[in-house]
């Protein structure tokens, strides 16, 4: 039960991430990723006329549901069950970083600075959670997938587009870090 309630250790996590996609493709020849979900279940709940969700979604979107569903339910399990209810331990040199960007609450997964009602009504705040879930949402559909579909299976695969889509992401991460972030919260 203990090894349930600690961090995997890099070198069993990353190899069980990494070899996933490549035995999802050989034995069911399919695509591991998560947002193409949303396409799924717009498709299974929108009534007809757009031709963008006019496909069998259960023919090729049942199984990753599924999978999105056990997603849910594993994490429901492992919140009531395994949590230790504290955030993941931080360096102090991240400490130090955070709190001169002006985040100062390292004591759960979210900072409370950042994400909150309260911070949804200040500028900082709109455009992180606004904003960024719009560049999310709009870059996943324009890129055909989000960062784990493109880095995890889309380069198993092999995928140039995936490559593509993975400097890019990185790019937009350190561009993000290091330029917008300190100007939008003052740091």
């Amino acid at each position: 039960m203990d090894a349930l309630m600690q961090p995997w250790p890099w070198y069993v996590a990353g190899p069980v991430i990494g070899l996933f996609p490549p035995a999802l493709l050989l034995i069911g020849n399919k695509m591991f990723g998560i947002s193409s979900n949303l396409r799924h279940i717009c498709a299974a709940c929108l009534p007809g006329g757009v031709e963008y969700f006019s496909y069998d979604w259960r023919g090729e979107g049942a199984w990753n549901l599924t999978f999105v569903l056990g997603v849910l339910i594993g994490g429901l399990l492992e919140g009531q069950f395994l949590s230790t209810h504290g955030a993941p331990s931080l360096s102090a040199a991240a400490v130090e970083s955070l709190a001169a960007l002006g985040i100062h609450d390292v004591t759960d997964l979210v900072p409370r600075e950042l994400f909150s009602w309260h911070s949804l009504a200040t500028v900082p705040g709109f455009v992180l959670i606004v904003g960024g879930g719009f560049l999310v949402g709009f870059g996943t559909a324009y890129a055909g997938g989000c960062t784990s579909g493109h880095a995890i299976s889309g380069l198993a695969d092999l995928q140039l587009p995936s490559l593509i889509a993975v400097m890019g992401f990185f790019a937009g991460g350190l561009i993000s870090t290091w330029l917008i972030l300190p100007r939008l919260l003052g740091g």
